[in-house]
């Protein structure tokens, strides 16, 4: 797209000249930005991390006010959604900036869960110019009376980071908000900011909506920021290595490439792992204390605030976090990034990257640090994958109706809706483009009346016909149903306080009914001693001990790529034909020689499967390489087929490489392939069968139950404990499984197993891959390095302790070291 000369010399004059005094000059994805939205055009910026999108995306708006005559205190003219609540400070100075120095007379606020209530009690009359918030916060503001007049002035939204939304309940959140908005607001252009999508023009129709969906502009970054991706090497490399053997055992090399830069985020995938890593690192450092930090979503709001701040003004030299800094308006002192374990997708490994190098023309450093050896091919797969732009697409859902239900209930305390009316800004969502009469009609019917089965109960008839609309049908349902708005669930929580009253943050439930008095964990980097609970608030006190456990939080589940699996099967195919010229993959040369001697290295058109006997059993080794929740299905699918054939029971196993099947006889293997084992045919059913779906469904009802609005998680002080929650969701799951079986929410619950569990779409791709590949089978007289993991990762869930657990693969793995050292002599003699 070409800017257009008369408007950028006319209304854009002001903010280049701002810029021009900044000695910046606007990028040409910048100006073609602000050229369309003075246009009247909506669009996506998709462009560099660090490279000034919300520069793009803001200042058109500003250049707009100026030229109208700098209007302000109308009402919103600038809304700004971030999917962060960490991001809204950074994102509100940084709006602030050219409000201020251009001289326009708009007030820049928040409003979230984190405004003060004197704040948000002002703006239910008169919202600020510019608004920064939440897609929750944003759902809030929809129950407002007043809705029309407060968004009537309305020209901007501005949908930061819309790749984390793309793809989630709170994108479908955000997207009713927007079509809700787009009707009362003519004037209102929209635009998302993204720096990490493959699907873009997708994600621009998402975001537009169906009328405007072929009508918005893509803004592309033509600068390639240049990222480098390099992996810390292992001193040694077992030839039988583990999960999580390597782990810790890294944070001396760590702290040692620590040593030399000036101040670094350290990645890890779990809140228990940034936990661990802290204290690894403060351990090999103790002269560090005060400079390193942690950083988690369970811990306070304002030990986050501190933590942000003295990373933003250099005082930290080092932060252990997770996906809480993922995202950020600027980290410009991060000099490097490490990456601890398997980044398991490009586009997660590519934007915590960007956290280093944060401005135009500067160089981003990620470096990776194995926990398991293993985890050398996928970092340098993931090189591979991002030097070729393979990045990750985020497929918009289809029509969630918990989501649904939950927007039909918001707009109805508000001004409330003609069904007709609202269905057609429904339909405009992109999500529910294509929701039928009969959806619609059960949604309305199900909030109105509680469906068939719930009828009864006044709680769940939440909406009633008032005048040709349809309102909140009390108050009270109106106060909790606010409380409860958003598609974020999570296990319930308990907060930490020590015993003046402090607060530290949150754990699971399920952790704290573990503990006993003078239990000792670690948590926000201290270690403190249980004392008691009172409600859900768990209080303790500090602790000297040098022994601590870690909590365990849920949400650890994160499903390898597609496109990372194919790029590392073609690594290891490549390893197979001989030296390579990548570093990582060469690392491992001494356990690729092995498995080569004692099976095969299979290449990317091969399944290998290999049998071996042991005094455990017959096992069986499948290696798709297609990452542990495919592995799931797939293995509980094979099982099954298999043991129609002879009655035959398996312990199963599997980790991103491969999958295990242990049993006391062996495998019908060849029968099974003969019958079709890896047949697409009759998938779904298997699948269901294979990993009681029943049970999983009942799982992710809870979710969705929450949701929907049919099970309330509490007041604020007050929230209901997890075991109150499984048990209203679960009551509620067997009254529609036994009376209304076809129940929508049961049949969504059903499909977000088969699709977000279990990956039925990549499940039936591995299927056709594996059906067009040659099966390479071999009958090992020992476990090879590629089944050994595996085989560990079994042994793991037994119930026994650390230390026996460890003496027991020690041993094994002396064996098989003897076993190899004898082998590579005969090779060599």
């Amino acid at each position: 797209m070409q800017p257009s000369a008369d408007i950028a010399s006319g209304a854009l004059e002001p903010v280049e000249g701002w810029f021009r005094a900044k000695g910046w000059t606007p990028f040409r994805f910048q100006r073609d930005a602000w050229v369309a939205y003075l246009a009247g055009r909506s669009g996506l910026v998709h462009a560099a991390t660090g490279y000034g999108k919300t520069h793009a995306a803001f200042v058109g708006a500003v250049a707009e006010a100026l030229n109208e005559g700098n209007p302000g205190g109308r009402g919103v003219r600038v809304l700004w959604v971030t999917p962060l609540r960490a991001l809204v400070n950074d994102t509100v100075e940084a709006l602030r900036e050219p409000v201020a120095a251009l001289g326009l007379d708009w007030k820049v606020e928040t409003r979230t869960a984190d405004t003060a209530a004197d704040v948000r009690s002002r703006q239910r009359d008169r919202l600020p110019d510019v608004l920064v918030t939440t897609p929750e916060s944003l759902s809030v503001l929809l129950t407002f009376a007043n809705l029309g007049d407060q968004f009537a002035a309305l020209r901007l939204v501005v949908v930061d980071e819309w790749h984390e939304l793309l793809g989630t309940k709170r994108g479908t959140q955000t997207e009713l908000a927007l079509a809700r908005l787009r009707g009362s607001s003519p004037r209102m252009r929209t635009w998302g900011l993204s720096a990490t999508l493959s699907n873009q023009d997708e994600a621009l129709s998402v975001l537009l909506g169906v009328a405007a969906s072929t009508a918005g502009v893509l803004v592309s970054g033509d600068e390639r920021k240049e990222v480098v991706i390099d992996a810390l090497l292992p001193d040694a490399v077992e030839r039988f290595p583990w999960s999580g053997h390597v782990g810790v055992g890294m944070a001396g090399a760590v702290a040692a490439e620590l040593d030399g830069v000036g101040t670094a985020l350290v990645f890890t995938n779990t809140r228990s792992n940034a936990e661990i890593w802290y204290r690894a690192l403060l351990d090999e450092r103790p002269e560090w204390a005060g400079r390193i930090a942690v950083h988690h979503g369970s811990l306070d709001r304002s030990t986050r605030r501190w933590v942000e701040a003295a990373l933003a003004e250099g005082r930290l030299r080092c932060v252990v976090c997770t996906s809480s800094l993922d995202l950020g308006v600027d980290f410009g002192p991060v000099d490097r990034v490490f990456q601890v374990g398997s980044p398991k997708g490009i586009a997660r490994l590519l934007q915590r990257a960007g956290r280093s190098g944060h401005r135009p023309g500067a160089v981003s450093r990620v470096t990776c640090v194995p926990t398991h050896a293993f985890e050398l091919v996928e970092f340098a797969a993931a090189r591979e994958a991002a030097s070729d732009r393979r990045v990750e697409p985020r497929r918009p859902l289809p029509k969630p109706l918990d989501v649904l239900v939950q927007h039909l209930v918001t707009v109805s305390i508000g001004a409330g809706f003609e069904p007709e009316a609202l269905l057609a800004e429904i339909r405009d969502a992109w999500a529910y483009r294509d929701l039928s009469d009969d959806e619609w009609r059960w949604a309305l019917d199900f909030c109105r009346s509680g469906g068939e089965t719930l009828q009864g109960y006044e709680q769940f008839r939440r909406i009633a016909p008032f005048e040709g609309r349809y309102v909140c049908a009390s108050n009270d349902i109106a106060r909790r149903h606010r409380m409860s708005i958003g598609t974020i669930a999570s296990d319930a929580s308990m907060t930490v306080h020590f015993l003046n009253g402090h607060r530290l943050g949150s754990v699971e439930e399920s952790f704290v009914a573990r503990l006993d008095r003078g239990d000792v964990f670690q948590f926000g980097g201290r270690v403190v001693e249980y004392v008691r609970s009172d409600g859900m608030k768990a209080f303790v006190r500090p602790s000297r001990s040098s022994k601590a456990t870690v909590p365990r939080w849920g949400g650890g589940r994160i499903p390898l790529s597609s496109e990372l699996s194919a790029a590392m099967r073609r690594l290891v195919d490549a390893a197979g034909r001989g030296p390579t010229d990548t570093a990582e993959v060469e690392a491992l040369s001494p356990v690729f020689e092995i498995q080569a001697a004692w099976s095969t290295i299979p290449t990317v058109d091969e399944l290998l499967i290999e049998r071996a006997v042991s005094r455990d059993g017959y096992h069986l080794f499948l290696y798709p390489f297609e990452g542990r929740l495919v592995h799931e299905g797939l293995a509980s699918v094979v099982a099954l087929r298999l043991a129609r054939l002879t009655p035959i029971s398996f312990t199963l196993s599997y980790n991103d490489y491969g999958i295990e099947f242990l049993s006391s006889e062996p495998a019908p293997l060849e029968g099974g392939l003969a019958a079709g084992l890896f047949d697409a045919e009759g998938l779904a059913a298997d699948v269901e069968e294979g990993v009681n779906g029943t049970e999983l469904a009942r799982r992710q009802f809870r979710e969705i139950a929450r949701v929907s609005g049919l099970v309330f998680p509490g007041w604020p002080g007050r929230p209901r404990g997890l075991s109150q929650v499984q048990a209203s969701s679960g009551l509620l799951f067997d009254v529609f499984e036994r009376h209304d079986p076809q129940n929508l929410l049961l049949v969504q619950a059903r499909r977000e197993v088969r699709e977000r569990q279990l990956e039925i779409g990549r499940l039936e791709e591995t299927l056709a891959r594996i059906r067009a590949s040659r099966l390479v089978i071999v009958d090992t007289p020992r476990f090879s390095p590629l089944a050994f993991p595996i085989l560990v990762d079994r042994l793991s869930q037994n119930r026994v302790s650390s230390e026996r657990l460890s003496a027991r693969i020690r041993k094994m793995q002396v064996l098989l070291e003897r076993e190899a050292d004898r082998t590579i002599a005969l090779q060599r003699s």
